[in-house]
C-alpha cells in the first residue's frame, strides 16, 4: 500500500510550524505574488508616464489592481498552475494571468503594456529582491533578535558568577560565565549589523541590459532614468550595469553574512553543550518530555544539538548559493534560476536553528554551586597570578627570584595544588609584604579580573 503524497523535506513536515512564516515570502506562491506585484506596478508606471499615448489608470481601477496583487491567493495559484502547464514558463504564465485580470476590469486597452520590453529576469530579480528582503527583515532577523535578547539576558545574569575557563579543554584562568555569553552576543550583533545593511540591487533594462527594445519602441524616452525611477520606487537600489540578469553579488554578500552568523551560533551551541556536559549549566525539566527511550533520568541537550545540525545544513546551502550565484555564463544561463529556488530551504534550516536556540536558552540554569566547586578544586590556576606578581616585584627591585615562570611551572604543571599548599608557597617567596598579602587573599573564584565589568561593553 502506497502512502499519500508526503513532504520530502522535514521543513515542510516535522518542523513546519517553526518555519512556515518563511513560506509567506520564499515559497513558489510568495515569489509569484511578488512577480504579479512587479508586473502590475510596471504597467501602472508606464501609464502614469503617459507613454505610447496612454493616460494614467483611473485611481479606483489602479487600487483594485494593486489590491488583487496583494490578495494573491489560492484562486490565483491554481490558475497560474493551469497556465504554466501550457506555457511551460512561469513568468509567461504570470503575464497571461495579469492580462486576464485586465480584461475583467475592462482595461484591455493597456494589456500590451503587461511585461512591456521586459525579459523574465527583469521581473524575477525585482521579485526575488523583494521577497528575500521581506523574509530576512520580517521573519529571520526578528527570530535572531529573540536569540540575542535571551543570550544577552544570560550574559547579564551571569556576569558576576565565576567560572573556571577551559582553554584547550584544560583548567585555565577563571572568567565569569556571563562574560563568556557576552562574547557571543558581541560577535553575533556585529554580524547582524552587516546582514541588516546589505542593499538589495535590481536591474530593469531588457534582454541583455541595453534598453534596445525600449529604444526601438520610443527613442525619445530617457529609459535609464525611467528604469531607475521604477526600481527605486519599489524601495530597491538600481543597478545600471548588468547582463540579462542582475549579477546577484548582493545576494552572495547577504548569504555569506548569514552563514557567518550561523557559524557563530554553531560555536555557541557547542560551548553550551560542553557546559551542560560539565555540569556548569543545568537543563530545566519540561513537563511530559522524555530524554531517553530507556534511561528515564536523562535530559538530553536536544535544543542545542538540533540547532547545531540545522546551522550546519543552512551554512552548507548558503555557501553553495553564494558561490554559484556570482557566476553566469556569458550574458545568461539558468543555473541561478534553479539555485535560487533553494533560498527558502537555506534560510529555513537557519530559522529552525534559531527557534531551537531561543527555546534552549530559556530551558537552562546556571549551576553556581558546581562552578564554585570546580574552581575550588583547581587552585593551581593561580600560578599565572603568582608568577606575574613576582615578575613585577623583581622589576621593582623588591625580589631577587630568578625565572618566576619556571618556579611556578615546577610547582603546578600537571598536578593539583590545594589552597594550603599554595599559600605556604606564597609565604616563602622573596617578595614585598603588600604583594604577599594580595596573593594570599586570592582565590580561584576571585581571580576573574574585569570579567564582570567587561560585560558592560555590550551597552544597552
Amino acid at each position: 500500500m502506497s502512502l499519500p503524497p508526503q513532504p520530502i523535506s522535514p521543513l515542510d513536515g516535522r518542523y513546519r510550524p517553526a518555519v512556515e512564516a518563511l513560506g509567506e515570502h520564499l515559497s513558489e506562491a510568495g515569489l509569484n505574488r511578488a512577480r504579479v506585484h512587479v508586473e502590475i506596478e510596471w504597467l501602472l508606471f508606464l501609464a502614469d508616464h503617459r507613454l505610447f499615448g496612454t493616460e494614467p489608470v483611473d485611481a479606483e481601477q489602479a487600487r483594485a489592481l494593486r489590491q488583487w496583487a496583494a490578495d494573491f491567493g489560492p484562486a490565483e495559484i491554481e490558475r497560474l498552475a493551469a497556465l504554466e502547464a501550457t506555457t511551460r514558463h512561469d513568468v509567461k504564465a504570470v503575464e497571461y494571468l495579469i492580462r486576464e485580470r485586465l480584461a475583467t476590469q475592462g482595461l484591455t486597452a493597456i494589456a500590451e503594456l503587461t511585461h512591456f520590453a521586459c525579459t523574465s529576469e527583469d521581473i524575477n530579480n525585482l521579485a526575488y529582491a523583494l521577497v528575500i528582503r521581506a523574509a530576512v527583515h520580517e521573519v529571520w532577523l526578528p527570530r535572531l533578535d529573540d536569540v540575542l535578547g535571551a543570550l544577552r539576558g544570560r550574559a547579564l545574569e551571569g556576569r558576576g558568577i565565576p567560572m573556571l575557563a577551559r582553554t584547550h579543554g584544560q583548567p585555565a584562568t577563571p572568567t565569569t560565565i556571563g562574560k563568556e555569553f557576552a562574547v557571543f552576543v558581541a560577535r553575533a550583533e556585529r554580524v547582524r549589523t552587516r546582514i541588516a545593511t546589505v542593499t538589495p540591487l535590481a536591474k530593469f533594462s531588457g534582454a541583455t541590459a541595453t534598453f534596445a527594445a525600449h529604444l526601438a519602441a520610443d527613442p525619445s524616452a530617457d529609459w535609464p532614468a525611467l528604469s531607475r525611477e521604477f526600481v527605486t520606487g519599489l524601495g530597491l537600489t538600481w543597478n545600471p550595469l548588468t547582463t540579462q540578469i542582475e549579477s546577484h553579488d548582493w545576494q552572495a554578500e547577504l548569504f555569506t553574512a548569514i552563514s557567518h552568523e550561523n557559524r557563530i551560533l554553531h560555536n555557541l551551541c557547542t560551548d553550551i553543550w560542553s557546559y551542560i556536559s560539565l555540569g556548569y549549566l543545568t537543563q530545566i525539566p519540561q513537563a511530559g518530555a522524555t530524554g531517553s527511550s530507556t534511561m528515564p533520568h536523562k535530559i538530553n541537550p536536544i535544543r542545542f544539538e538540533n540547532a547545531e545540525a540545522n546551522l550546519e545544513l543552512s551554512s552548507a546551502l548558503l555557501d553553495s548559493l553564494a558561490a554559484t550565484l556570482v557566476t553566469s555564463r556569458l550574458q545568461r544561463d539558468l543555473t541561478d534560476s534553479t539555485t535560487q529556488r533553494n533560498i527558502g530551504v537555506a534560510l529555513g534550516h537557519s530559522l529552525l536553528a534559531l527557534d531551537n536556540l531561543a527555546r534552549g536558552l530559556g530551558e537552562i540554569a546556571i549551576a553556581a554551586d558546581v562552578l564554585a566547586a570546580d574552581l575550588d578544586a583547581n587552585w593551581e590556576v593561580l600560578a599565572e597570578a603568582i608568577q606575574t606578581v613576582i615578575r613585577a616585584e623583581v622589576t621593582a627591585g623588591r625580589s631577587s627570584i630568578a625565572d618566576p615562570y619556571a618556579l611556578l611551572k615546577e610547582l603546578t604543571r600537571g598536578r593539583r595544588v590545594g589552597a594550603d599548599e599554595l599559600r605556604a608557597f606564597v609565604d616563602g617567596l622573596d617578595i614585598g609584604d603588600d604583594a604577599r598579602a594580595r596573593l594570599r587573599a586570592l582565590t580561584p573564584g576571585g581571580y576573574t579580573g574585569l570579567a564582570d565589568e567587561l560585560v558592560s561593553y555590550l551597552g544597552d
